[in-house]
This record gives C-alpha cells, sequence and structure tokens, in this order.
C-alpha cells in the first residue's frame, strides 16, 4: 500500500476524513492526529481516491495542517497519523521578516524547502515560539513567498540545530527539551555536541574502531608531548571542545636543528610558523593563557598530498527512513598555504575525490575504505552515546601508505563542503536523510514507542 498521498480540502463543517477504499481493512480509525495533536473523527471510503486523501476544511483548520504538499499516512490501532511533522529547534531569532533566523536563515531555508517532496511537514523553532497551554508552536517555513510564521501543533519529533555548546547548556532550553521528551513522549534527536576526548574513549577499547584512531593524550605533559614528538616528528594540540579549526596547534621538532616549530592562526587569523628553543618557550610565546587541560595532544600523520598541501576528508553520514547509517558526501579539503588546518576558513579549498585522484584504481580504494569506516565508526558511536543520534560529520585521513585515520567526529557538522558545485547532488541527499529520520522515529514512537525510551537518554 502506498503510505504517501496528497491532500484535498472539502469544504464540510463535520471532522471528516475521506479515505482510499484500499485502506478500509486497516482497522476502525475513530481519530486522526498531526504533530501531537489529536481529534475524534469520522471516516468514509471513496473508490475514486487514490493517491490522494480528503479532509473536511474544520478538520484542516483544527489540526492546523498546512493546505500544500504530500503526507505520509501512518494507521496504528483507532487513530490515523498524518506527517511527520518536525519541528527543527535553534536559538538566534531576529525580528527580520526576511531573515527571521539571522546569518542561518538560509541554512534553514534549504532544509525547509525540501520538505513537501518527501511526504512530510517541517518548522524552525525556539523556546519562546512554544504555547504551552495550547499545544502548539508559531513556527518558522519556507516556501515561494519566502519565510512566514505560522500556528501549528507540536511535532512529532525535534531535530536539534542549537548552534553551539555554550547556548545548549542554557538552563531555560534544557528545561524545553526536557518537558518535550517526559511530558508529550517527544523524540529528540541529534542532541548534544561530541567531546573529543569522550568520543576517543568510547572507540579506544573497541577493537574494530580503535585501529582508525590517532594516538590522543588528554591534559600532556611536557615530557610527554617530547615523546610523541620523537615517536611521530609532529603533533597536533586540539581543544577537546573546539570547532572549525579554532585554537589549533601543530608542534614539530627538528634533530638537525635541535628547535621545535609551530604552525597556528594568531588572534589577527594570521598563519604563523615560529620557531622555539624549548617546548616550555613555545608555551609562554604562543599558547599563552589557554590551559593545556582543556587540550588534546594527537599524532601528527604524514598525509597524502596535492601540490605539496596536506588533504583531509569530510564525510557526511545519515541515518535514513529504515534508520540505517548511509554516506551521504564525501568532499576531500586541501590545506591553504601555511595553514595548520584544512578548514576553509584557513584557506582550505574543497575537491571531490575525482579531482584529488586521477587514477580511477586509487579514486575506488579510497572511496571504499572511506565508507567502510565511516558506516563503522558512526555505529559504534551511535552505540555507545546515549541519545537518538541521526547524522554525523567525520574528518578523515589517508596516510602516505593508505591507511585510514578519524581525527574528528562532529554531531552538527557545518555544510561549507556543499559551496562545491559538484556537491549539490549530495547537499540534497544529507538535508534529505536528515528530515527522512524524523519519519522513522516517528514511526518508532507510533509503533514501538517501549523502544525510544532508552534511546533518548
Amino acid at each position: 500500500m502506498n503510505d504517501m498521498y496528497s491532500i484535498t480540502i472539502v469544504n464540510e463543517h463535520d471532522q471528516v476524513i475521506y479515505l482510499p477504499i484500499e485502506m478500509e481493512a486497516e482497522s476502525k480509525i475513530t481519530a486522526v492526529s498531526f504533530g501531537t495533536l489529536l481529534l475524534p473523527c469520522t471516516v468514509k471510503y471513496r473508490p475514486h481516491l487514490q493517491d490522494s486523501i480528503c479532509l473536511s476544511d474544520t478538520l484542516v483548520k483544527t489540526l492546523h495542517i498546512p493546505v500544500h504538499g504530500k503526507t505520509h499516512v501512518m494507521i496504528h490501532e483507532d487513530t490515523i497519523h498524518l506527517g511527520p511533522l518536525i519541528g527543527i529547534f535553534t536559538a538566534g531569532f531576529t525580528d527580520s521578516s526576511l531573515r527571521p533566523i539571522g546569518e542561518r536563515s538560509l541554512f534553514f531555508a534549504k532544509f525547509l524547502s525540501i520538505d513537501h517532496s518527501i511526504g512530510l511537514y517541517a518548522y524552525v523553532f525556539g523556546a519562546h515560539h512554544i504555547n504551552w497551554e495550547e499545544g502548539t508552536v508559531e513556527g518558522f517555513t519556507y516556501g515561494k513567498s519566502g519565510w512566514t510564521q505560522k500556528t501549528f501543533p507540536l511535532p512529532n519529533v525535534v531535530y536539534d540545530r542549537l548552534p553551539n555548546r555554550r547556548i545548549e547548556n542554557h538552563h531555560a532550553l534544557k528545561l524545553v527539551k526536557k518537558r518535550l521528551i517526559n511530558e508529550y513522549s517527544i523524540p529528540w534527536y541529534n542532541p548534544g555536541f561530541f567531546n573529543k576526548w569522550s568520543v576517543h574513549q568510547l572507540l579506544i577499547n573497541d577493537q574494530k574502531a580503535a585501529k582508525y584512531l590517532p594516538d590522543t593524550v588528554h591534559t600532556p605533559s611536557i615530557s610527554k608531548m617530547e615523546e610523541m614528538l620523537s615517536a611521530y616528528q609532529s603533533i597536533y594540540l586540539k581543544p577537546v571542545n573546539g570547532s572549525l579549526g579554532l585554537g589549533v596547534f601543530q608542534l614539530m621538532y627538528s634533530k638537525e636543528e635541535n628547535i621545535y616549530y609551530s604552525r597556528y592562526r594568531d588572534e589577527n587569523e594570521t598563519n604563523r610558523l615560529r620557531k622555539y628553543p624549548s617546548i616550555e618557550h613555545f608555551f609562554k610565546a604562543s599558547f599563552k593563557k589557554r590551559l593545556l587541560s582543556s587540550y588534546l595532544a594527537q599524532q601528527g600523520i604524514k598525509l597524502i598530498r596535492l601540490d605539496g598541501k596536506a588533504i583531509d576528508f569530510r564525510i557526511h553520514t545519515n541515518k535514513d527512513e529504515y534508520g540505517e547509517w548511509k554516506v551521504t558526501a564525501i568532499a576531500a579539503k586541501v590545506a591553504g598555504r601555511g595553514s595548520v588546518t584544512t578548514h576553509l576558513n584557513n584557506g582550505g579549498v574543497v575537491k571531490t575525490l575525482e579531482e584529488i585522484f586521477d587514477d580511477p584504481q586509487q579514486r575506488l580504494k579510497a572511496l571504499h575504505d572511506l565508507t567502510e569506516a565511516a558506516i563503522l565508526l558512526s555505529e559504534r558511536i551511535d552505540s555507545h552515546i546515549k541519545g537518538s543520534i541521526g547524522e554525523i560529520g567525520f574528518d578523515f585521513g589517508i596516510d602516505q601508505n593508505s591507511r585510514i585515520w578519524m581525527f574528528e567526529a562532529n554531531s552538527k557538522p557545518g555544510r561549507s563542503i556543499f559551496a562545491h558545485p559538484e556537491l549539490k547532488e549530495a547537499d540534497l541527499l544529507s538535508r534529505k536523510s536528515a528530515l527522512q529520520f524524523g519519519h522513522f522515529l516517528t514511526k518508532q514512537a507510533i509503533y514501538h514507542p517501549e523502544d525510544l525510551i532508552d534511546a533518548q537518554g
């Protein structure tokens, strides 16, 4: 049976829903649900209905169903569930009607512009848009006429897109999340930002995952850094909770000169390469007031290069509408001149695998090995971390012996790689998958709510 239908409206005062006759044997339907709103209804079956369902305008208005688009139909016991309705939760709203979520408005508009094509409805909302007494939300949608704010029911699921750790830890936002999960049993996916050390600790004792991890030490002592430099020639100092390559230092030791070098980006966003007689001098001159207790030291890897510049790889993985992990995007990032990282804000450049590997065999091997690593690590992280994780952005490296290394895993990956014209399809696939996972969680909440209790954490 088809589970995606167009909605048409009939001018009736009663709470009536007309369904294709093929659904008649399903069950005795006495109620209709959209988001978390539930209404009693009368069901009538019509043979001419095939790919559409008809709702009385009374039902449409009371349930706050948008009149356009398609809907999935999920029937359980005596209720027909339409949707799903996905609430994308964030912060940083403005008074602008053109850019209601500030600089991230385009980011959210891209998500919302695909919702109807895959049979679901989505809106963006913040804590202050919820009307708890009515059980509704003044959510933002995006369409041909731009941004619109409308009344919706509380959603079936919440997709967490809070912008940073500081906002996520805000007490009021934590209370909203707790209330929606505990009082309304709304699944919440992609909560939290990964901590680099926590992820490392989760994976290092997992035999299959550990082979991808560089040697990593939390709060490294100077003697430990000396030891690592002796073993690996270079190490990276990374903030445990950092992102976008901010605050990263590369330390190198030259035996011939008996000198230490550091590559980093200074407070004026200039790439620096400086030399020091000792690690202690590096800390005084460049590390300054930073705390080693909030840093990791990570083994430096001799990466494959393009025109002498280091390359790493950004891999996006998503859970799809079946709850299975898949790779939705792979791109290479070539380091900028003199840059400590391949991040685009440090002068890095995005390339496709075709642009990196001329040899088709090399390219196929890289694609296979990166995909295999990304799926395995997604599954392992997912199995170890509480909460419903729907997407991960990985930074991988390939060394000069073709070995794969995982440098970072991000629970809310940036999307700057998708500016590359050859990655438009991957951009669309990853956004579609992020919303389709919301459909999977909705079905779980309807048909198997007991399976979600442990997952929510």
